[in-house]
């Protein structure tokens, strides 16, 4: 007989949940499952907001299934852990980013890259898991996920920063190293500087090297050069700044997920350079092949990164004390912040204090 969803997820649980495509969210109350062998549950303490969850709360993707709890950069307290974990206690403070599941058996997930999952990883919400039930991710009280997909968050970074690095942090640190875009010394250039792109700064110039923000606005140069430590900075739309700089960089890690050129990207590039596109573009771009034979470029994409490598990025990042810029918020101001989210309006990642400011009705 065919368990109903309270029997196969009987703890209660709470969160803000979109009903609609209008992706607005409103308390919601829901279940979770009981903690399995393999398991870890975590109290959420905060929760970064990414411009993921925008694309999939109002189905820009054109694949999101409602209610839907979004949330992938959580970061909270383990409260109980299954009979067969050994890497996590209760008290713990740890992690869950943008997956929960994969089929753990195809070559890409023997090879940590479970974000490649030949079979299909499983997302932290807007999907569907092992048991057939939703995923919901963390602007929720609680969650429950298996323990290989748990993370350890370094004692020496504080919690509210340290949730965007569990996308953010992986979508950009990922790329210098798969990329060899890691070497000391090597010249990189950052395109958009939001949340993605002010990480992607703070990895680069740990790693020792020249960095360039590119960006739409003259505005943020001060921002790029004097906050966070990029070394120039280039306007997009000035063609004399960009012709001064052609063929001067090693590698780009290209940020916005709005339509944009990359031939002028492309210049930009020395030979052998490699421009990395790490923002979801909903529109196919145009890519003009002779710049790209002409100095035996590549462009390449990358996305998010395996558990073992985010735990590398995790350890990394302690190291040098790299966070991200945030804000935190009530979840009460949820709403708002995704408006302004939308218009570019915050330095750099919105965080919800969940475990101070989520209420249960």
């Amino acid at each position: 007989m065919e368990k109903s969803p309270e029997e196969v997820h009987p703890v209660k649980a709470f969160g803000w949940a979109a009903k609609d495509i209008t992706g607005y969210l409103s308390p919601f109350k829901f279940s979770r499952r009981t903690t399995g062998d393999k398991d870890v549950k975590l109290k959420v303490l905060y929760c970064g907001i990414c411009h993921t969850d925008l694309h999939q709360l109002k189905n820009e993707w054109g694949f999101s299934e409602y209610p839907m709890v979004p949330g992938h950069e959580i970061v909270g307290e383990v409260t109980e852990v299954g009979s067969k974990v050994d890497t996590f206690k209760v008290g713990d403070k740890a992690g869950v980013g943008c997956l929960v599941g994969s089929c753990r058996s195809c070559e890409n997930c023997s090879n940590d890259l479970e974000n490649y999952c030949s079979k299909g990883a499983i997302a932290t919400y807007n999907a569907i898991d092992h048991d057939g039930t939703p995923t919901y991710g963390g602007y929720s009280d609680m969650i429950v996920v298996d323990e290989h997909f748990v993370v350890h968050i370094p004692e020496n970074l504080p919690l509210a920063a340290a949730a965007p690095l569990l996308c953010a942090g992986i979508t950009t640190y990922s790329p210098l190293r798969y990329f060899g875009l890691d070497k000391p010394g090597f010249h990189i250039g950052v395109v958009g500087l939001g949340g993605l792109g002010h990480v992607a700064v703070k990895f680069a110039k740990a790693l020792g090297q020249k960095v360039t923000v590119i960006s739409r606005s003259q505005d943020k140069k001060k921002e790029a050069t004097h906050h966070l430590g990029a070394d120039s900075f280039l306007v997009s739309t000035d063609t004399d700044q960009l012709q001064a700089a052609m063929g001067t960089m090693d590698g780009i890690l290209d940020t916005v997920s709005a339509t944009h050129p990359v031939q002028p990207l492309i210049a930009l590039l020395k030979t052998n350079g490699k421009l990395i596109l790490l923002g979801g573009i909903e529109k196919p771009l145009e890519l003009p092949v002779f710049p790209l034979l002409m100095g035996r470029k590549l462009v390449g994409a990358s996305g998010i990164g395996g558990m073992k490598e985010t735990q590398e990025m995790l350890d990394f990042a302690a190291k040098h004390n790299i966070t991200a810029d945030v804000e935190v918020i009530p979840m009460y101001y949820v709403n708002t912040a995704l408006e302004r989210l939308a218009r570019a309006d915050v330095k750099y990642r919105f965080v919800i204090d969940i475990a101070k400011t989520l209420q249960p009705e």
